[in-house]
């Protein structure tokens, strides 16, 4: 099933081909588009094109031997303030509060779809208000 053309970008940050294969399965499933990406400067280079087309950013942290999750959650932030980050981990949550931007989510690995969906949708619906013009 193809997303609808108006259906949310996610920029999707993994190195594991089966992880990623499978987050980008959950994430379209639900109705997203996705585009995806293994590792930082991958990220960073389509950032750096397209930040402004990106609905939200699903990133793991330890992507590589380059630049980490983390960095590419600020850099997304650096480019569109509102971005929502949603981190995705398997042993670096404790280092989330000192390293993950503000108002991001933290998936610990192994996660189940809900919590992923819960995270995206919680972040986009505060991103829209933020972004939503004063009454």
């Amino acid at each position: 099933m193809t997303p609808p053309s108006d259906a949310p970008l996610i920029l999707l940050v993994e190195d594991d081909p089966l992880v990623l294969l499978a987050v980008e399965e959950m994430l379209s499933g639900a109705g997203f588009k996705v585009v995806t990406v293994d590792n930082g400067e991958d990220a960073f280079a389509l950032l750096e094109r397209d930040a402004g087309s990106v609905s939200a950013l699903v990133t793991d942290i330890r992507i590589g031997s380059g630049l980490s999750g983390w960095d590419v959650g600020r850099r997304a932030r650096e480019l569109v303030s509102a971005i929502p980050v949603i981190y995705m981990s398997g042993d670096s949550a404790h280092l989330w509060t000192a390293h993950g931007v503000p108002g991001s989510i933290l998936v610990q690995k192994p996660f189940v779809e809900a919590q992923l969906l819960t995270a995206i949708a919680t972040l986009l619906n505060q991103s829209s208000v933020i972004g939503a013009a004063p009454e």
